[in-house]
């Protein structure tokens, strides 16, 4: 099963750096990134996809309040399942864990987590996806 991620961060170096690794893997496919959670909505509305790895805190529109539109819009409904979302921050995980829980997050990560975790949680992350089993 190939694995559609969306990548969100407002640091393009961020966003290089996960699609590096990301790409590293070959059941990972990146299907685009965004620098605010604005964009992320717009492109989740016309690209399926699976996992959203999207930082917290961004431009315009925050990650946490992107989650909860993301989980909630028709439009990305209408494609099937809502993705998954994988929040990551470079603060604390206690400040956001009540509040992405709140928002359907699927899980919260520092953004410094090493590579084999962070293929772990988004697998794990796209096999919930509508109940679907690796």
């Amino acid at each position: 099963m190939t694995v559609r991620v969306l990548i969100a961060d407002d640091s393009s170096l961020q966003r290089s750096g996960w699609r590096m690794v990301l790409e590293s893997q070959p059941d990972l496919e990146i299907v685009g990134e965004a620098g605010d959670g604005a964009r992320v909505l717009a492109i989740v509305r016309r690209e399926p996809t699976d996992v959203v790895l999207m930082d917290v805190h961004m431009p315009r529109v925050n990650g946490l309040v992107a989650s909860e539109r993301i989980l909630t819009d028709a439009a990305v409904r209408e494609l099937g399942a809502p993705p998954r979302i994988v929040l990551a921050t470079a603060l604390e995980l206690d400040d956001h864990l009540a509040e992405a829980a709140r928002a359907g997050v699927f899980a919260v990560i520092h953004k410094d987590t090493d590579p084999e975790s962070l293929f772990d949680i988004v697998r794990a992350a796209a096999s919930a996806v509508d109940g679907r089993a690796d």
